[in-house]
């Protein structure tokens, strides 16, 4: 693990780890973006990586966000 997701809390781990396997499916299928793929309603990877960034946000308390 290195120095930097050592200083993370829970959420924000979680919230780089699902970004790391995002960006691994963005190489594996040669798309610098989601929004390229034909994929992205319903991906799982995608909706995983958009929950853990709500989460690290809120901390884990729940709610949602207006934007």
């Amino acid at each position: 693990m290195s120095a930097e997701l050592k200083s993370l809390d829970k959420w924000e781990k979680a919230r780089e780890e699902a970004k790391e396997k995002l960006v691994e499916c963005q190489k594996e299928k040669g798309f610098k973006s989601c929004m390229e793929c034909s994929e992205i309603v319903g991906c799982e990877t995608r909706n995983d990586y958009v929950k853990k960034v709500y989460e690290s946000m809120s901390k884990g308390k729940g709610g949602g966000f207006e934007f």
